[in-house]
C-alpha cells in the first residue's frame, strides 16, 4: 500500500511539472518580443542630439477602446492577456470585436474581460 501510495505521488508530481513547464513555455511564445531597433552610426553628433518623442502611427485610432481580455488555448490552462484596440465607440462592439480577434488569434477560451479603456 505504501509503495503504491509513494509511486502515485511521484507520478502526479511528474504530471504537474511537465504541466507547468508547458503552461510556462505557451506563456513565453505569447507575449511580444522586444522591437528591433536600427543600428545608427557612431559619430558623436548623433549621440549628443536627443530625439523628438514619436508621435502615434498615421494608422492608430484616436477614438475607440483598447479591451484586454484573459484567454486561453485549452481548457486547463493558465489565463493570458489579449488586447485588442478598437475604433467603435461601443464599449460592448469593442469587446465584441476583441472576442473575434482572440478567437482568430488561435485562443478559442474567452475567460472573461479584464479591463477595458477609452482611447
Amino acid at each position: 500500500m505504501e509503495t503504491e501510495l509513494s509511486e502515485f505521488e511521484r507520478q502526479m508530481r511528474r504530471d504537474i511539472n511537465s504541466f507547468m513547464d508547458k503552461a510556462q513555455e505557451t506563456r513565453r511564445k505569447a507575449t511580444t518580443s522586444a522591437p528591433e531597433w536600427p543600428i545608427e552610426a557612431d559619430d558623436e553628433a548623433s549621440k549628443a542630439q536627443p530625439k523628438a518623442p514619436r508621435s502615434k502611427p498615421g494608422g492608430a485610432p484616436k477614438t475607440g477602446h483598447r479591451v484586454k481580455l484573459a484567454v486561453r488555448t485549452k481548457q486547463l490552462e493558465m489565463d493570458t492577456v489579449f488586447e485588442h484596440v478598437s475604433s467603435s465607440i461601443s464599449k460592448i462592439e469593442a469587446q465584441l470585436e476583441a472576442e473575434k480577434a482572440a478567437r482568430k488569434a488561435g485562443y478559442p477560451i474567452i475567460g472573461y474581460v479584464i479591463e477595458t479603456n477609452r482611447l
